[in-house]
């Protein structure tokens, strides 16, 4: 099973700025300072975008590549697949996320509505009725 990785949309602001940007081309590229450690397990697992303090979708990760700066490339599936939005706090760069952890995709034709406020979600995961 592959592994995974979280990291915040900081500059889409809502899913369908990160959808037009992700699907705008043969591939998404996205860069990172530094390469994961576990980065050959994560080829074929998914980049688990954050929008408001709640993982909201998917793009499926292709590959890794070192830049001439030095930086990492990662190379992303032009689709995005929206999830069961799930409470998550913000962080810096990205972090692993196990498949046991990571959000359901929604269904075809599923719609998640309008996704909670981040505090809400939360909240509510606490309580068990997220």
């Amino acid at each position: 099973m592959p592994l995974s990785m979280t990291k915040i949309a900081y500059r889409s602001g809502s899913i369908e700025n990160l959808r037009q940007w992700v699907e705008a081309g043969p591939e998404a590229l996205m860069t990172t300072r530094y390469l994961p450690k576990r980065h050959e397990e994560m080829i074929g697992g998914s980049l688990y975008w954050i929008i408001e303090h709640a993982i909201v979708a998917r793009s499926e990760i292709c590959g890794f590549e070192q830049r001439p700066d030095g930086r990492w490339t990662i190379r992303l599936a032009p689709r995005l697949v929206l999830v069961h939005p799930r409470a998550k706090r913000a962080h810096q760069g990205w972090r692993y996320l196990e498949e046991a952890d990571a959000p359901a995709d929604l269904e075809d034709g599923e719609t998640s509505g309008d996704v909670m406020p981040g505090r809400l979600v939360r909240e509510l995961s606490k309580l068990g009725l997220a």
